[in-house]
């Protein structure tokens, strides 16, 4: 089956306002620049996020903060933009923070069809005030619960037209996961080849997850935060 589709407003089409989406990437990087901007064009509202971060003000999820489009985000870390803090403070904006490595693995159970786990992480914490704890071998753990959505939205490097997908360096942090996560997921890559050309041996996600492809033609790639020395070596 051919899951490829002519553009990225096209397969965000049937994206409507209040879906829960998981959303790829680490900071800025690897994340679907054209599907997001194609949801901004497409002015759905009310959405919950999940995703590591929140972009910046001009970039990334930010541009659908900027239009107001998000009304919960799931994350770990917010720290790179004043519009989510903003908004966070007037109550306009929901927001769960979950520990990064609990919000890999609540992602990657959903993915897996895992009911929950157990971890330490957050114990002792207002994050486990009303939730339910266990003592395993002497150490409390809390509950976790699974994370599925109702689209993923990934950014891979190279995909075959049945959507086997493989990332490039740090694109393989949340990607793979979420792929797995989504039911429906929409990958968007740099490069599309035919079927037969990627070796099964390094391909990431399996095409069994993905339904939809799009083919991005210019990423922006920006840097989150650059730090630079003065030293001249």
């Amino acid at each position: 089956m051919d899951k490829v589709y002519p553009s990225a407003s096209a397969a965000v089409k049937d994206i409507k306002s209040g879906d829960s989406l998981l959303v790829g990437g680490f900071g800025l990087v690897g994340i679907p620049e054209h599907l997001i901007a194609a949801l901004q064009e497409s002015g759905v509202r009310d959405l919950v996020c999940i995703s590591n971060n929140c972009g910046v003000d001009d970039f990334g999820l930010g541009l659908l903060l900027q239009n107001h489009q998000i009304k919960k985000m799931v994350s770990s870390y917010v720290g790179e933009n004043k519009t989510f803090e903003r908004q966070f403070l007037s109550g306009e904006l929901e927001v769960e923070l979950v520990p990064q490595g609990t919000l890999a693995e609540r992602i990657r159970a959903g993915g897996a069809g895992i009911g929950g786990f157990y971890t330490p992480a957050g114990v002792g914490t207002p994050i486990a005030q009303g939730r339910e704890t266990r003592v395993i071998s002497g150490r409390e753990y809390l509950f976790e619960y699974p994370i599925v959505a109702d689209f993923a939205l990934i950014k891979g490097w190279k995909a075959d037209r049945l959507g086997n997908v493989i990332y490039r360096e740090t694109a393989q942090n949340f990607n793979p996961m979420m792929a797995a996560a989504g039911r429906v997921t929409i990958v968007e890559v740099e490069e599309l080849v035919d079927v037969g050309e990627l070796s099964p041996a390094q391909i990431h996600t399996p095409s069994i997850y993905v339904q939809r492809i799009v083919v991005g033609d210019h990423y922006e790639k920006r840097i989150e935060r650059r730090t630079v020395s003065d030293r001249r070596d």
